[in-house]
């Protein structure tokens, strides 16, 4: 395969490339920080790159920004993160846009082999995630997620809204009083912070948002 490695972390990169290449490989470009990175996914369009996290200049997230960035110019250009750091900020991102996309933490990788493989999936459009990386995912979904304070019985009402039923059809399918479906409408205009508002209806900004989730 040709390979792209992005991680500043010298020693790291260069004993990767040695590993690579002694399996037949040809690393066609190993780089220090997130610009390179994308300049070599768009010249070289690789058969999968290898990016780091945490790159320059601040050392935060760079490597899942760029990694991002390279799949909208070069989409489905196979991607796989490793890192020592769990970053949720664009793991999502990068995730959305389709296969061919890793993350595994190094600390984590057992043996050669597994990373190996993990590189072989990828590469073949295949997605491949330590175990932490997807519970750190849906722990920030569930932190995110805007219906989390709604009850089963409001969620259900909610979605009723959103198929577009009034509350007294809402009603008649849930068997129960307009005025209980009142009250539930009313409590997810409450717990969607919702208060009225004259230029967007809440009924609509509430379906929205369930949409969206």
């Amino acid at each position: 395969m040709r390979i792209v490695i992005a991680d500043d972390a010298v020693l790291l990169r260069e004993g990767v490339v040695r590993l690579l290449t002694e399996r037949g490989h040809q690393v066609v470009a190993a780089v220090g920080d997130g610009t390179a990175l994308v300049e070599a996914v768009v010249t070289h369009h690789p058969d999968v790159s290898i990016v780091d996290v945490r790159m320059p200049p601040s050392h935060t997230d760079e490597g899942l920004r760029a990694a991002v960035e390279a799949r909208a110019l070069a989409p489905a250009a196979p991607i796989l993160v490793l890192s020592q750091y769990v970053e949720v900020s664009y793991a999502d991102d990068l995730l959305a846009t389709g296969g061919g996309v890793g993350y595994l933490l190094k600390d984590r990788v057992a043996a050669i082999h597994e990373f190996l493989d993990a590189l072989d999936r990828v590469a073949a459009g295949g997605t491949v995630l330590d175990p932490e990386v997807i519970a750190q995912l849906f722990a920030r979904r569930r932190r995110d997620d805007p219906l989390r304070g709604l009850t089963p019985r409001e969620r259900e009402v909610l979605g009723l809204m959103a198929e577009g039923h009034s509350n007294t059809a809402i009603a008649r399918i849930l068997v129960v009083t307009d005025g209980a479906v009142e009250k539930h409408v009313r409590n997810i205009f409450t717990k969607l912070d919702l208060p009225p508002d004259i230029e967007q209806h809440r009924r609509v900004r509430a379906v929205l948002t369930y949409l969206r989730t």
